[in-house]
């Protein structure tokens, strides 16, 4: 049986493991700075972390005619059955607060009285660190019965407290847990007597912490909150940052992965409480918990821009400031130290081009004049400076894009970014930086000049080149050639672009995909059409054709992955892929009018 997820969460806990099947949590998270990643509490091949239950007559009831639905885009809401009682679940992590909640409810539709036991039951079986690679991590258990909750409270010890997780329940509940080979199961358990059309539910709150009393603490503020408050103030959140188009399949598309991408691509560190980015707060996704300049400032941010510009601020001063001192490396830690070692031309020009986004659409003029964002301007030049061949106006890079090693040293794609980057400063910056403008036109004539080749219908846009003769065509969907209008660059009717982009979707192009069900661009990185690649169609002159793939393609239960099967447009590679969900939203909502700011 396929996997299919509900991923929620808010800034501070993710839960990307919402089963669809069961209403099971699997999993859920949180980022740690100390940890420099991703922290995930899991339960076993036995049992999840958390799962609903319903009993009656000492016996469980399964939960069966379940329904989905999500509540303004983004909350999970079920409807089921379980003998003769419906049952509704609610799984809310609400905005600014450090948990969820679980709401069960219970109505009986019978002719007679019921007895009945519900609530939540699991198994804590580890933890593990996510960053790139999942890494158990190895320490000690804990579980004890706290006063603040009356409740069991669950920490976790390396030496230290590390992280810490408790429940607690506005209604009167038994709580239980034992120890099972490492493993911790445990239960809490509401019991009623309900009559004929009776309903009852409890909510049963998760706070987290780093340890035991700010766990706990956290669970008890968003009690004495309430249900009816968390909910309203959430929803009024999601309401005033979604967009709406008369589209209604794509107004959902739009929106769930506009707060996928909001709250899966950034959060808030549970130790320092400090603002970061991401590629996915999700495990399913094969590299998480990690910052690229690319993927943060070139997919989630416009995306931030379109629907909350307070939050985009904050991304860009998170750029520049935790991660100013390596930008243009391949990936860093969240805390900004290196991950990955290895020199991306794309990923140092991202901050330019984020910020000259940020300043078009806000008319804020005060981010540039921050030390932190000069400073940062000023290092990214020293660095391009480095990367400037010694007589010609094109600029080096060492890994693509998508982060494979270049064939040839000189990439299009990146040295229009180098044009676009120039061209920004100079306009940001011009009583320091107006001399750039000329180095900008520079590049722009070397690109047509060294980065074009000649075809059987006439001169094409290479990928890349060395000056020296040697040339590809290629194209990679995170920096792909099609977006030279999308830049600004040139015109749609460029003769180069024409022919470079003919040669690309061409059915002899290697990774065009022509002629499948979801036709669209891959490369050798991931060879199946990438979503990105439907982003960049629906930035270059594609949109219906996007817009159909779009509405037929299943991705990951409707979240944007890296990439899905050409016959199928079920996920192929990149599950829970935050980043790249940002990029398709902007470009949809680019391309449907509804982005005012953009030249």
């Amino acid at each position: 049986m396929k996997e299919l997820y509900f991923p929620t969460g808010n800034e501070y806990v993710s839960i990307p493991t919402l089963r669809e099947e069961t209403a099971a949590i699997e999993s859920f998270s949180c980022l740690h700075m100390g940890a420099k990643g991703l922290v995930e509490f899991r339960g076993d091949g036995s049992a999840p972390v958390m799962a609903p239950f319903v009993r009656s007559g000492g016996a469980s009831l399964p939960l069966t005619d379940m329904v989905w639905q999500r509540l303004e885009y983004w909350v999970p809401e079920f409807t089921a059955r379980a003998g003769d009682l419906n049952v509704r679940g609610i799984i809310l992590a609400p905005v600014g607060e450090r948990g969820f909640i679980y709401r069960l409810s219970v109505e009986n539709a019978s002719d007679e009285p019921v007895d009945a036991a519900y609530g939540l039951e699991g198994t804590w079986a580890s933890a593990w660190l996510c960053v790139n690679e999942d890494k158990e991590i190895l320490g000690t258990k804990r579980v004890t019965d706290s006063l603040w909750n009356s409740g069991p409270v669950f920490e976790f010890f390396c030496a230290l407290p590390f992280l810490a997780f408790a429940p607690m329940c506005d209604l009167d509940t038994v709580s239980s847990h034992s120890e099972r080979g490492g493993a911790v199961d445990y239960a809490l358990e509401r019991r009623v007597t309900l009559a004929p059309g009776e309903s009852e539910a409890a909510c049963f709150y998760w706070g987290l912490g780093y340890e035991e009393v700010a766990a706990a603490t956290s669970a008890k503020e968003m009690l004495r909150q309430g249900w009816s408050h968390e909910l309203e103030a959430t929803l009024g959140y999601l309401r005033s940052r979604s967009w709406h188009t008369d589209d209604a399949q794509l107004r959902t598309l739009y929106n769930t992965n506009l707060f996928f991408c909001i709250f899966y691509s950034t959060g808030l560190t549970i130790d320092t409480e400090e603002l970061v980015l991401v590629t996915s707060r999700s495990p399913r996704y094969y590299v998480s918990a990690a910052y690229w300049d690319r993927d943060s400032l070139f997919w989630s941010f416009p995306s931030a821009v379109d629907a909350d510009l307070a939050l985009a601020r904050e991304m860009l001063l998170y750029a520049f400031g935790r991660q100013g001192r390596n930008i243009g490396v391949h990936s860093r830690f969240i805390d900004g130290t290196v991950l990955e070692p290895g020199f991306e031309l794309d990923e140092l020009m991202a901050p330019i081009l984020a910020l000259e986004r940020y300043v078009s659409a806000s008319g804020d003029r005060s981010v540039p004049e921050l030390p932190c964002v000069r400073q940062g301007v000023e290092r990214i030049l020293r660095t391009l400076e480095t990367k400037r061949h010694a007589s010609v106006a094109l600029y080096e890079t060492f890994l693509m894009p998508t982060d494979d090693l270049r064939t040839y040293p000189y990439l299009t794609y990146d040295n229009v970014l180098v044009w676009r980057a120039l061209r920004a400063l100079s306009r940001l910056y011009p009583e320091r930086f107006a001399a750039l403008a000329a180095e900008a036109e520079k590049v722009r004539e070397a690109i047509f000049e060294h980065c074009t080749a000649e075809g059987a219908q006439g001169r094409y846009f290479v990928w890349s080149t060395d000056l020296n003769g040697s040339s590809d065509v290629y194209d990679e969907p995170p920096g792909s050639l099609l977006l030279l209008p999308y830049l600004g660059f040139c015109e749609s009717d460029c003769p180069e672009y024409v022919n470079t982009a003919r040669m690309i979707r061409s059915p002899d192009y290697a990774y065009s995909f022509a002629g499948c069900e979801f036709a669209d661009i891959g490369c050798a990185h991931a060879p199946h059409p990438w979503l990105p690649s439907i982003a960049n169609s629906l930035l270059s002159g594609e949109e219906a054709r996007a817009e159909d793939i779009l509405r037929r393609a299943f991705m990951d239960n409707g979240i944007v992955c890296e990439s899905i099967d050409e016959h199928t447009g079920e996920c192929a590679t990149g599950a829970h892929f935050a980043t790249a969900a940002g990029f398709v939203c902007h470009a949809l909502r680019r391309a449907l009018g509804g982005v005012d700011y953009e030249e």
